[in-house]
């Protein structure tokens, strides 16, 4: 199988049309149409449907459509690792942040690695595992930071940053302000942070620990940007890492909400594929982030 039948199946894929792709890689329409039919009989399946409107993929091709992307991603990983190997600091980085390492490690760690690598074009995702687990298996981000189940499987791979502790957090002047127990909050309404797969395993483990019903979760949240919005607008609670109320997106329009029980949050890991090494860019960024983790931890002390 040729790189180039590759390429030009990757082209039409995204641009939905022969004449588009062919645009795209500097090609002809006729020779675009031959190099897909022959990647096509190489394979022994339509890959695309032909419609009045251009094309699209057929099941066999959206399968295929996942293999190809690796394949390219690997390759370019691949040309970017040799050349900052050679002392070159241009390239491409792509990781997923949750909220904590956005808020405590990343201020601390962007300057110097765009000191390091001036050229390197990063690509910040804002997440949590569960939205980007396939990507993170099909090596399309670098490496993740933030929590994690404790069991990811062979294809994956973690390091633990740091351990962390949750506040429960609500709007200034909230009804429930002056709760002092997990007990008083029972009829809450909450916002999940979307850390686990299934919302009810976030919060619901912790109440019932201490004898509760589960929180009612009426929001699922997946962004930092919903947290803010949703918390300030409404009467909703949510359970957040404690260096939220230390940032200024949401320091001088939340309070915290003082309950006895202690609220342990997942550590905070760094995770990358199994046996595909970091490029040197990711994995100075990696380092840079573990860096700032001893940075935060002076300053507490």
């Amino acid at each position: 199988m040729k790189l180039n039948a590759i390429r030009d199946f990757l082209a039409v894929a995204e641009r939905g049309s022969l004449r588009a792709a062919a645009r795209q890689v500097g090609g002809s329409q006729p020779a675009m149409s031959r190099s897909i039919q022959e990647l096509e009989r190489e394979l022994g399946v339509a890959l695309f449907q032909r419609t009045a409107g251009g094309v699209r993929l057929t099941a066999m091709g959206e399968v295929f459509l996942l293999r190809a992307s690796t394949v390219r991603d690997e390759l370019r990983r691949a040309q970017e690792e040799i050349d900052q190997l050679r002392g070159e600091t241009h390239g491409h980085l792509r990781v997923a942040l949750s909220s904590v390492p956005h808020i405590a490690l990343l201020p601390n760690a962007l300057r110097s690695f765009r000191a390091k690598y001036p050229n390197v074009v990063i690509d910040i995702i804002d997440a949590v595992y569960p939205t980007i687990e396939l990507d993170l298996k099909e090596s399309r981000i670098d490496c993740y930071i933030g929590p994690v189940p404790d069991d990811l499987g062979v294809d994956l791979v973690k390091e633990k940053l740091l351990d962390n502790t949750r506040i429960i957090v609500g709007r200034k002047g909230h009804p429930l302000a002056q709760a002092t127990s997990l007990r008083d909050l029972v009829n809450a309404e909450w916002i999940s942070t979307s850390i686990t797969h299934v919302a009810e395993d976030e919060l619901g483990p912790l109440f019932e620990s201490h004898g509760l019903q589960p929180p009612k979760l009426v929001m699922r949240a997946h962004s930092a940007l919903t947290f803010l919005v949703s918390l300030v607008y409404s009467d909703l609670l949510m359970m957040l890492p404690v260096q939220w109320i230390k940032s200024p997106l949401l320091r001088d329009h939340v309070q915290i909400i003082q309950v006895q029980e202690d609220l342990p949050a997942p550590p905070i890991s760094l995770v990358r594929r199994n046996g595909l090494q970091l490029t040197p860019a990711a994995e100075y960024f990696a380092d840079m982030m573990r860096r700032a983790v001893l940075h935060m931890d002076a300053i507490n002390d």
